[in-house]
């Protein structure tokens, strides 16, 4: 029996890596989309392929350009004939003051966030409808919802938009095609990294876990939605963030 194939982009490295490592544990072969950091991808293709017995493929694409999206999809299809999973996780974030902020650094933000999860799902779509079944999750953000931050106005904005993809997507790809997306909190991730201690503790206090997500939290979530138990969610906004002090 043909394997279930899922892509994971910005696999590479925080939340995607994770979800790498638990579609592999689930059986799925799996593609690791980058756009950086090539080691790291395949550090990650030959740790999952020596530890799990599945298929493991790295592929370079800046998701914000569609000529390479296409191709990262060609080449997936040619490599395992189709595609199951499409998990919508690159991103990128640019803090900055709100009146330091540039225009190029903006639209870098929303080229990545939004138009990438846009370009992805559109040629990750036409491949699952020639089977006619597919699971698409999007990663958004407590950012998009009620948590905002004006130093990242833009990546707020670009997650609100993922959001409202979300819901259109489900539309069109009905019935075929369930498409669902995640927000989460704060997670321990190399995108946080430059937080200090006295941020991270102030934002411990708004959790009522009082802690950050562990990576593997978000992934596993973004597992069940991509199996078979979760055949009647669709178009669901899931936020996955401990808890929120509402005060």
């Amino acid at each position: 029996m043909k394997k279930v194939v899922a892509l994971v982009t910005g696999g590479n490295r925080g939340i995607g890596a994770s979800c790498i490592e638990e579609f592999a544990k689930a059986n799925v072969n799996v593609v690791i989309n980058y756009c950086h950091h090539e080691e790291e991808a395949y550090e990650l293709k030959k740790y999952i392929e020596e530890k799990y017995s599945v298929e493991a493929l790295a592929i370079k694409c800046d998701i914000s350009k569609e000529e390479e999206v296409e191709a990262m999809m060609n080449q997936i299809t040619d490599t395992f004939g189709g595609l199951d999973i499409l998990v919508n996780n690159a991103g990128v974030s640019r803090d900055s003051l709100f009146f330091d902020k540039n225009i190029k650094e903006f639209r870098r933000v929303l080229d990545v966030n939004l138009i990438g999860t846009y370009l992805c799902s559109k040629y990750a779509a036409r491949i699952m409808l020639e089977s006619k079944k597919g699971k698409i999750i999007n990663i958004s953000s407590t950012n998009a919802l009620d948590t905002y931050y004006p130093e990242s106005c833009d990546y707020d904005a670009s997650k609100a938009g993922v959001i409202s993809l979300t819901h259109n997507l489900a539309r069109t790809l009905a019935p075929f095609i369930n498409v669902n997306c995640i927000c989460p909190g704060w997670v321990k991730t190399p995108m946080n990294k430059e937080l200090s201690l006295d941020q991270i503790q102030e934002e411990k206090k708004k959790i009522l876990l009082g802690r950050f997500a562990e990576p593997e939290e978000i992934a596993k979530v973004v597992v069940f939605l991509a199996s078979s138990k979760a055949n009647y969610v669709n178009d669901s906004i899931i936020r996955v963030d401990g808890g929120k002090y509402n005060n």
